[in-house]
């Protein structure tokens, strides 16, 4: 029978390209344990998602297993949540915000130990007892790096030692020039959004390490130097744009490089993506791509003045009873032998001491040591880092583009809502997501109505953002028609390349209930051609489907080829969460 995480679409790919397969030799398992398993200890523990599905598997194989404790067993119940997510519910109601996916932990295992230290802020802040005040021992590693094609990689190692500002704060318009290289244009990479992503976050640390030249002891007072806050903003400047879940740059990254071979509309300005080291791995294995390795590999670059680790922490939590704990630390024990070590290693970490085998070394063409690594500053000045950030980032030019055809009422979600007031709620809700320095315009489409030769109507030009006077237009937007969907993004896009802003972010975002219905402009591959990115000017395309009518592989195709995202929001109770990643790109 085959595992739970062969049955994913990320370990799908592991199991293709690595095989899953038991260690024989250094460690024997048998199928169950025979006899009375009454006395088994029950030990739940949730863990950070990127290994959630192998710590499932492995926490089977000891649950499988004979191993014994003072004389007792244990049962060991694993549940994937994202770190972020799970630091919030240990901080609060763990019922409401997890709802019924597992009990509340006694042991949980983020992907790094910045998440154990805002933890901590959040219980001090409830004035109740720290959950996460101590060290903890680690059950894999991921260096952060720099991952770049291996042309312009090899290229620039040939240039000697560079640093993060070396790399990343390349001119955006000078861009490659600078290396001798004007060819290859612009630079531009991308990274997530630090407030939802652990390697967003290390990445943003990281640079404040490089920009005052240290590796521990950043304090409140660097944050602020005006010194260091010119060389992170000039690092943020060349960001391409800021995504919730570094996977989905790195899986269009994948489709821009085969794009070639599957005459697929796909492109990329990306030069760069800041992620582990581990992803690199599974990139090159194929393993994010439907197991197809690409034309060219990524190279993982390790700036001279050191990264961060992303440590994956084991934490026993305080409401462990005493037998609970003595379980945990037999299952620690169990995961840091060399056997499940070993299945760790095969989906690109690091063991649990930061040794790289050569395998690793070799697919991610890095090193047996990466280097310096960053001391994690305290939990309040990751907390400075993070509101510094919010002024620092790169800002957004965008043009939002609300469908407000017929069936936007004609079907109610609810019997006091339409689609039209979940979207307009939704959007009003996300726009405080943005700077008020972003500029930002609005866009109602159906089909032409009223002597409108346009089935598109101007709501409110492009300019700097008033969410006040943004969510009063959308409070008087009313419903008619049918849904001129291609025409209206491709204005949109050409919109936008006319009031393009080299040092902005520039996109289109379209809500939508349905799919196209305006017979003029009906040829989806032309509007594929037409808003193809362009690597020097890129206007990226996101979408929002919000009904079950609406046609979401479509969505997903426009996306890709404008080198955005589409976002599925089909269950109008999921748009919040949606507009919330989205709105996060910006």
């Amino acid at each position: 029978m085959a595992s739970r995480r062969t049955q994913r679409w990320l370990p799908v790919a592991f199991a293709a390209t690595v095989g899953f397969a038991l260690i024989a030799g250094s460690y024997v398992y048998v199928s169950a344990v025979a006899g009375d398993r009454s006395d088994c200890v029950a030990l739940d523990v949730v863990s950070s998602t990127e290994k959630s599905d192998l710590v499932e598997d492995l926490a089977e194989r000891y649950n499988g297993s004979r191993r014994r404790f003072d004389g007792r067993c244990a049962d060991i119940a694993v549940t994937g949540i994202t770190s972020g997510q799970a630091m919030e519910a240990l901080a609060g109601d763990w019922t409401a915000l997890s709802g019924s996916r597992s009990p509340r932990p006694q042991v949980w295992l983020p992907t790094s130990t910045l998440w154990t230290g805002q933890l901590q802020l959040l219980d001090r802040a409830n004035k109740r007892e720290e959950q996460t005040a101590g060290e903890y021992e680690s059950i894999a590693n991921s260096p952060l790096v720099i991952a770049m094609p291996a042309t312009k990689a090899r290229y620039l190692q040939q240039q000697g030692a560079l640093g993060w500002g070396d790399i990343l704060g390349m001119s955006g318009e000078k861009g490659w020039a600078e290396f001798g290289k004007p060819e290859w244009k612009r630079f531009t990479f991308g990274k997530d959004n630090p407030n939802l992503s652990t390697s967003g976050l290390a990445a943003t640390i990281a640079t404040y390490y490089a920009a005052t030249n240290t590796s521990s002891d950043l304090t409140a007072a660097d944050v602020r130097d005006p010194k260091v806050t010119r060389f992170v903003r000039q690092i943020e400047a060349n960001v391409s744009h800021y995504s919730d879940d570094v996977v989905d740059l790195l899986r269009a990254l994948a489709a821009a490089d085969l794009a070639e071979v599957d005459g697929n509309a796909a492109g990329s300005d990306l030069s760069a993506v800041v992620t582990q080291e581990e992803l690199v791995y599974l990139y090159n294995t194929g393993a994010l791509s439907d197991n197809r390795k690409p034309r060219e590999p990524l190279v993982a670059l390790y700036p001279k003045e050191g990264t961060f680790n992303l440590d994956h922490p084991y934490v026993v939590l305080p409401q462990a009873s005493d037998v609970q704990r003595a379980a945990a630390a037999d299952f620690l024990a169990f995961l840091q032998d060399e056997p499940q070590q070993r299945e760790f290693a095969a989906i690109g970490f690091r063991d649990h001491e930061q040794a790289a085998s050569d395998e690793l070394v070799r697919v991610v063409g890095g090193k047996q040591a990466a280097g310096v690594y960053f001391d994690p500053p305290s939990p309040e000045v990751v907390q400075g880092i993070k509101t510094s950030w919010a002024t620092l980032r790169k800002k957004a030019n965008i043009l939002m583009a609300v469908d407000v055809s017929g069936s936007m009422t004609a079907n109610k979600v609810t019997d006091t809502k339409t689609r039209l007031q979940y979207a307009t709620d939704a959007a009003k809700n996300g726009i405080k997501l943005l700077n008020s320095e972003d500029r930002v315009g609005l866009w109602a489409f159906s089909n032409k109505q009223g002597g409108s030769s346009l089935p598109y109507r101007v709501q409110l030009p492009l300019s700097r953002l008033d969410d006040r006077q943004f969510g009063a237009k959308l409070d008087t937007m009313r419903s008619g028609g049918g849904t001129a969907l291609y025409t209206t993004i491709r204005a949109a896009h050409q919109h936008m390349l006319e009031n393009y802003d080299r040092n902005r972010i520039n996109a289109v975002v379209v809500l939508t209930d349905g799919e196209n219905e305006y017979p003029e402009d009906n040829d989806l591959a032309k509007l594929l051609r037409d808003i193809e990115l362009d690597p020097d000017r890129p206007v990226k395309v996101f979408c929002i489907a919000f009904d079950e009518a609406s046609d979401l592989p479509t969505l997903q195709k426009i996306a890709a080829a404008g080198a955005g995202k589409a976002f599925d929001a089909k269950d109008p109770e999921k748009i919040d969460e949606a507009f919330v990643k989205l709105l996060s790109s910006f």
